[in-house]
């Protein structure tokens, strides 16, 4: 975990001097997410913040916090993403994205669905990455409005309960942020 802190740390200071150059945005950013075999989707909010490096080329940093229950809520997964995410733009408006999480998650089980409690609620930390594209839009002359599709491939263990191991938690996350110039 230190070499990713450190490392993450070297690359915001090479680009230190171009960053001043560039715009810098910061703000709230909602999305809705459903996990492929969730019981439903859930709402996510958090915070999200993007630079521009070039016309072509930009990073974004977000943290949020998401929800969703599996096996007729007996598990309840909660979720505080922080990611990493190279932004492409093949044209001003539109940019293509690929990037890293790390996922501090908690397992909540339902104890009263699991009598003799032998199973305990967890939390662990997992890296998945993610892809997809959106939309930006200037708003006014220091704001931008932001929508994206992305595909998120995280794989949770859900060994714990009998007969849940095929469980698939990649989900699909569909994000809307107002960011403003820094």
């Amino acid at each position: 975990m230190k070499y990713k802190v450190l490392l993450i740390a070297g690359l915001l200071a090479l680009l230190q001097p171009q960053m001043q150059a560039q715009s810098l945005h910061l703000g709230p950013q909602i999305g809705f997410q459903k996990a492929s075999d969730a019981d439903e989707g859930n709402f996510m909010g958090g915070l999200a913040m993007r630079v521009h490096i070039t016309d072509a080329f930009g990073i974004e940093g977000s943290i949020n916090y998401r929800s969703e229950k599996y096996l007729n809520g007996a598990l309840n997964v909660k979720s505080w993403p922080v990611m990493v995410t190279a932004l492409f733009y093949p044209l001003p408006i539109v940019y293509g994205a690929i990037g890293t999480g790390w996922y501090n998650t908690t397992f909540d089980y339902d104890q009263s669905r699991f009598p003799y409690n032998f199973i305990e609620d967890e939390t662990q930390q997992k890296v998945g990455w993610h892809f997809g594209g959106g939309a930006e839009l200037p708003v006014g002359s220091s704001s931008l409005l932001t929508a994206d599709l992305r595909y998120v491939f995280i794989n949770y263990d859900f060994n714990s309960i009998p007969g849940s191991g095929e469980r698939n938690s990649d989900f699909v996350v569909f994000t809307v942020g107002l960011l403003f110039s820094l």
